[in-house]
């Protein structure tokens, strides 16, 4: 990239890192130090403003920049990310969001803690709250080296890593110094942004091609290299049974990962009512639906304007496909069109990733407090304030996902958020529904059906192809692949439930029946809810 690229770029990254700061200084100086005020925002919000928040959540960097590349470089295929992860906000709608809401009160063991023994529910949950984070993490973490590689010309590999560590660095004072009400401030305003930049790019592509997505599906087939292969199933997923099954299993994760994401989930906890709760759904999946079809859009047009070999040459992973794709509808590398809209693109991504590494890192700093440190510590020791201890877990995760950020720079974002969210399905989902449905599930159920799910999903990835054994795996010269699918939600999803009923059935513990009728009337009813 040019000078001018990297300036004007630089520029807008700084612009919105300011406002953000400012914003976090405004939320710091105005908060009144309590729990409810540093995990929920004091729960003031209003469900347009939480519905946005929750859409700049999970509008990540995995969506604007994984899965429109993933479309350029594979086509039909990967629509799975896109109708997966819209597909899914039904799930949290019907089954979820009121009766979490109801139920907990910052975090998914609140869920689960109602009716069970606290304290191993609360390690086991917390455990695998801060398992999921951390992956969620990396994926941002990724996209924020691709963008920064991309600006620099792939030149850049010091100051690659040295975005990875800024953009850690913060996350952590977002969240130690702003807590929940800045977090959701920034996500609102990063949503706005992301949605104007998505519908500016959307109309400049349906232009170029006089308004006929038909012709905008031709020529991406015909520059694909693919031919109709390209808008057909089976250029990724299809090639033997192994690639169907990873079709499947990826499928089920996108899917069913969303109910169990920690970061998800603790936005339910910033409106004053269930109904509100309700409503954020309602105004977050208008938000999430028009993008992730803008998105289809996006990812076919930089197939056919700027060609899968140039998007593959820039980033083997299909990261810049949309940066890209800016750069040549502005007029191309030497246009001052293609320099401000390639900038504006690249900023609003980088905004992207700020926004949602806070959200994510205030979640599972949440659970490392809440449920960890408060189960763990002993009961005669003098015990630091929760808060306090939250702060000092976004420092600690902050360094762990800075590590990995570095380590799994070269693997598709979209990709690695299907491993959180299979990790999300299997550990989280499992014992969320067991909790709100079934009257005879006891403690030992709820703990192994944790377990159950997320020490398989983990197992199974560092024995994937994904870190050993291929070319493209995160250690290519070393092998101990023994599990052939890259992702391990088809196995581990199902272990996970089974794990939570084997459990049940083997516990000489009787179900509390009171509790569970408690907590029924509380999830139905909102009554008795905080």
């Amino acid at each position: 990239m040019s000078g001018n690229h990297q300036t004007l770029a630089l520029l807008l990254f700084s612009a919105f890192v300011a406002v953000t700061l400012g914003i976090t200084t405004w939320a710091g100086r105005n908060r009144r130090g309590s729990a409810e005020e540093f995990y929920a925002g004091g729960r003031l919000f209003s469900p347009m403003e939480n519905g946005f928040a929750i859409a700049g959540d999970y509008m990540s960097a995995a969506s604007f920049l994984g899965i429109s590349g993933l479309i350029a470089l594979f086509g039909y295929d990967g629509l799975l990310y896109s109708v997966g992860f819209l597909v899914a906000w039904l799930v949290v709608l019907f089954l979820v969001a009121e009766l979490v809401r109801n139920c907990g009160r910052f975090t998914l063991a609140d869920v689960v803690a109602a009716r069970m023994s606290e304290r191993p529910v609360r390690i086991a949950a917390g455990t695998s709250s801060v398992a999921v984070s951390v992956l969620y993490l990396v994926a941002q973490m990724v996209g924020a080296g691709a963008l920064v590689a991309l600006l620099l010309g792939g030149e850049g590999e010091a100051a690659q890593a040295w975005t990875v560590i800024g953009v850690g660095a913060l996350m952590v004072v977002y969240v130690s110094l702003g807590g929940m009400r800045a977090t959701t401030w920034i996500q609102i305003v990063k949503a706005v942004l992301l949605m104007g930049g998505a519908i500016a790019l959307t109309v400049l592509v349906l232009v170029r091609f006089h308004g006929d997505f038909d012709q905008l599906l031709r020529t991406a087939a015909e520059r694909s290299g693919h031919g109709d292969d390209f808008l057909a199933p089976g250029l990724k997923y299809g090639g033997d049974w192994i690639a169907r099954f990873d079709f499947i299993s990826l499928g089920l994760a996108l899917v069913l990962g969303t109910a169990g994401l920690p970061h998800i989930l603790s936005r339910f906890y910033t409106v004053p009512t269930a109904r509100a709760a309700r409503r954020s759904v309602v105004w977050s999946i208008g938000l999430i639906g028009g993008f992730y079809l803008m998105t289809i859009v996006l990812g076919f047009g930089a197939a056919a304007i700027v060609g899968p070999e140039v998007v593959r040459g820039s980033n083997a992973a299909g990261n810049t496909a949309v940066p890209l794709l800016a750069l040549d509808l502005g007029g191309g590398a030497a246009s001052t069109g293609g320099t401000v809209l390639f900038a504006i693109v690249a900023a609003i991504a980088f905004a992207t990733i700020l926004a949602v590494v806070a959200g994510i890192t205030l979640a599972s700093s949440a659970s490392v407090a809440h449920d960890l440190y408060a189960s763990l510590r002993r009961r005669r020791s003098r015990p630091r304030s929760e808060v306090a201890v939250a702060r000092a877990a976004a420092v600690g995760i902050g360094m762990v996902a800075i590590a990995l950020g570095l380590l799994a720079r070269d693997l598709n974002v979209a990709f690695l958020v299907g491993l959180a969210f299979a990790v999300a399905a299997s550990a989280n989902l499992p014992v969320l529904l067991y909790s709100l449905f079934w009257r005879g599930f006891t403690t030992r159920g709820a703990v192994w059906s944790v377990y159950g799910g997320l020490i398989p999903a983990v197992v199974l990835v560092l024995l994937s192809p994904v870190v050993s054994g291929s070319p493209d795996s995160l250690f290519p010269g070393v092998d101990f692949q023994y599990f052939p699918l890259q992702n391990p939600g088809l196995v581990s999803i199902p272990l996970g439930f089974l794990a939570g009923w084997l459990g049940t059935v083997t516990s000489a513990e009787s179900p509390d029946e009171a509790k569970h009728a408690e907590t029924e009337v509380r999830s139905l009813t909102g009554a008795g809810a905080v």
